[in-house]
């Protein structure tokens, strides 16, 4: 698999990178949390500019393009710490619903998932789950309306519409017996209360009560693991980008402070930091590239543990680096008004996001223990 970009995927970056630049700079961002919603108008100018589509059938409105389109976008996004529903709705919500094989879904949704005039957001965490897909404690009964509740729902805010997973036969645990549903905004018994996260980010918590919904067609929990992929591989490259600019923060900074005399980035021993930082920043890269590759190339079955091993990896580089840079600020990097803690705030939240670290290091012990008992035999 060749990661060096195309032109086309070159034109893609850099166009992302521009409007971080020149429309979402630090400020602009910080006014945005502070209102406690994202902006409709940079929703509009991604779904303008192709981003929303970008992975998605020709066919079906989009551009058909692969997971290093959507990885592309992502880290430029990463970069500027975009809060609108990016990882929830461009690339968990398409990727489900493409996962589902849903046609007729795929004929009414995609269209204006594409354009940016609607929106879909997926409800499969819950409290009980602990971020394992397939401990699923919503039911579904006989007509298809669902009772229960699910947690840390990306994009849940403000969507038209949800894909809610839910056990339609077997035990709380079972990987058998999953559906997955789409239920209406505004559907009687439908709770949706926003939650605000550490990085100034939001997302909701929906209480459904006999709620209607439709099923859809398909192994629901095949289709979401499938999408779950998507969406790590994605927030692993959002993780490197955050990283990366908050290195050339960090050395930006050291270049310019100034104590006893001399600008402290003169100090050997914080070159020697900033050296390190960026060898962790280009191994966490290194491991974006295994989880691509993984994820077109392995079979379902197979591509586990590397996702587990990126994300675990990458995870704990961002949250090592982004802490390191503000210790290189000193106090006025605790600050809200610095933005480099809130590039360690995102790293803290996306630890929390589709399994924490002690679960995907539990996977790729498995995954390990599984070989070498193979290899004894």
């Amino acid at each position: 698999m060749d990661f060096t970009l195309t032109a086309e995927q070159q034109m893609l970056s850099d166009s992302v990178a521009r409007f971080i630049q020149n429309e979402y700079d630090f400020e602009t961002r910080t006014r945005l949390v502070a209102a406690g919603d994202d902006d409709a108008a940079n929703w509009r100018t991604f779904a303008e500019n192709g981003w929303l589509a970008v992975s998605s059938p020709e066919e079906l409105g989009g551009f058909g393009g692969s997971p290093i389109e959507t990885a592309i976008i992502s880290e430029q996004f990463g970069r500027g710490l975009v809060i609108e529903p990016w990882l929830g709705c461009a690339v968990l919500a398409t990727q489900l619903l493409l996962a589902s094989g849903d046609t007729a879904a795929q004929a009414e949704w995609m269209p204006g998932l594409c354009d940016g005039s609607r929106r879909l957001a997926v409800a499969w965490s819950e409290k009980e789950a602990r971020g394992v897909p397939h401990v699923v404690a919503v039911r579904a009964d006989g007509d298809a309306r669902l009772t229960g509740r699910k947690t840390l729902v990306l994009g849940g805010v403000g969507a038209d519409a949800y894909l809610v997973t839910a056990r339609v036969d077997g035990e709380i645990d079972a990987r058998g017996g999953i559906g997955l549903f789409l239920v209406k905004a505004g559907a009687q018994g439908l709770q949706v209360t926003p939650t605000p996260l550490q990085d100034g980010s939001a997302v909701a918590a929906l209480t459904l009560d006999a709620v209607a919904a439709r099923r859809l067609a398909g192994d629901g929990l095949a289709a979401l693991e499938q999408a779950l992929a998507h969406a790590v591989c994605a927030l692993c490259a959002e993780l490197v980008g955050g990283m990366e600019r908050a290195i050339e923060i960090s050395a930006d900074y050291l270049r310019t402070r100034q104590q006893f005399g001399v600008t402290i980035g003169s100090f050997q021993s914080l070159q020697h930091r900033i050296a390190d930082m960026s060898a962790e920043m280009e191994l966490a890269r290194s491991m974006l590239f295994a989880a691509l590759a993984s994820l077109e190339n392995d079979d379902p079955a197979d591509r586990g543990p590397v996702l587990s091993g990126a994300k675990a990896l990458i995870v704990s580089a961002a949250r090592s680096i982004c802490g390191q840079a503000i210790q290189l600020h000193g106090g006025i990097g605790m600050t809200e008004e610095c933005a480099i803690g809130h590039y360690f705030k995102r790293a803290i939240v996306a630890d929390a996001l589709f399994g924490g670290r002690t679960l995907h290091d539990a996977i790729c012990a498995e995954a390990l223990q599984a070989e070498l008992t193979q290899a004894a035999a």
